[in-house]
C-alpha cells in the first residue's frame, strides 16, 4: 500500500486505498498489512508538521486558508489507523492531533464582536507560522544536501607515511675496511720492535676493549680504536674483535663514502 495513497484526495468519502486507480472504501478481510510496513511509513515524516505540510501540498490547499475541518477528519483517520494495529504512536503526533482538534473548534466558535479597525485573530495564524517556517528550513536542508560532500560524491587523496625515529646510515664496505687495515698494519711495521717475545692475545679481551673504548655512546673513526705501536699482531686480533662484535650486532660502522672516514659507534 503505497503512502501517498493513504490520503483522502477529495473532502468526501475518503478511500483507505486504490487498486489500479480505483479508490477502494474499506480494506480486503483477508488482505494482511504487517506492522512492520506502517512503521516504515511513519518514519517517512520527520514528525507531525511534515505529515502536515506533505497533506497540505498532496491537496492543493492554501496554507494562508487551511480547510481545518478536512484537514483535521484526514489526520485523525491517519492517526486511527496507526492506532488500530496497535502499533506504538509517537507523543508528538498525538499532540498535534489534539492541537488540529483544539483550532477546528475554536473556529466553529462564535466571533467577538470588534470595533470596526479591529480584526478576530484566527487560530490557524500560530500553525501556518510554524508549518511556513518548517517548509522553509526544508528547503535549505534539501539544497544543502544537494551540494557536493566529501566522502559521498567525491573524495580526497591521501597517503600514509611512516617516518622511522632512528637514522639510517650508510654501510661499509669490507673492500674499505680491508684497505684501512692494510694501512694499520704497514704503519705498525715502521714501529715494530724486533724482539721476539711469546705473546697470547684473545679476542674477547679485545672485543671487551673495544666495548669499553664506546661506553660512551658517540662515534670514534676507526683508527682511534687502533693502537698501531702495539704490532700487527694485536692489530690483526683487535680487528678480529671488532668483526666478530659487528656480527653479533654489538656495534655499527658507517661510512659517507667511499673517501669519508669510517666510524663506529655502539649498536642501538
Amino acid at each position: 500500500m503505497a503512502e501517498r495513497d493513504l490520503f483522502q484526495t477529495e473532502d468526501t468519502s475518503p478511500a483507505v486505498a486504490r487498486l489500479y486507480g480505483q479508490p477502494m472504501d474499506a480494506l480486503p478481510e483477508d488482505l494482511f498489512i504487517p506492522p512492520e510496513a506502517l512503521e516504515i511509513f511513519l518514519e517517512t515524516f520527520e514528525g507531525p508538521l511534515d505529515l502536515l505540510l506533505y497533506m497540505i501540498r498532496r491537496q492543493n490547499f492554501n496554507i494562508l486558508d487551511i480547510p481545518m475541518a478536512a484537514l483535521t477528519a484526514q489526520y485523525l483517520q491517519y492517526v486511527d489507523r496507526i492506532r488500530a494495529i496497535k502499533l506504538e504512536l509517537a507523543a508528538e503526533y498525538l499532540l498535534m492531533a489534539a492541537v488540529l482538534v483544539e483550532i477546528k473548534s475554536r473556529m466553529l466558535l462564535p466571533k467577538p464582536n470588534l470595533e470596526a479597525d479591529g480584526e478576530p485573530e484566527d487560530p490557524r495564524a500560530e500553525l501556518v507560522k510554524k508549518l511556513l517556517q518548517y517548509e522553509q528550513m526544508k528547503r535549505a536542508a534539501q539544497n544543502i544536501d544537494r551540494l557536493p560532500r566529501i566522502g559521498r560524491d567525491f573524495f580526497t587523496p591521501s597517503a600514509t607515511v611512516i617516518f622511522s625515529g632512528e637514522k639510517i646510515l650508510p654501510t661499509v664496505t669490507a673492500e674499505a675496511l680491508q684497505m684501512v687495515l692494510l694501512d694499520m698494519v704497514e704503519r705498525a711495521k715502521l714501529t715494530a720492535h724486533h724482539t721476539i717475545t711469546p705473546q697470547e692475545l684473545s679476542v674477547r679481551e679485545h672485543m671487551t676493549s673495544i666495548l669499553r673504548q664506546l661506553k660512551h655512546g658517540k662515534f670514534v673513526t676507526f683508527e682511534e680504536l687502533f693502537d698501531v705501536t702495539q704490532g700487527v699482531a694485536v692489530i690483526v686480533v683487535h680487528f678480529l674483535a671488532l668483526l666478530e662484535l659487528t656480527k653479533e650486532s654489538l656495534v655499527q660502522i658507517t661510512q659517507e663514502n667511499s673517501d669519508a672516514p669510517i666510524f663506529v659507534r655502539l649498536a642501538r
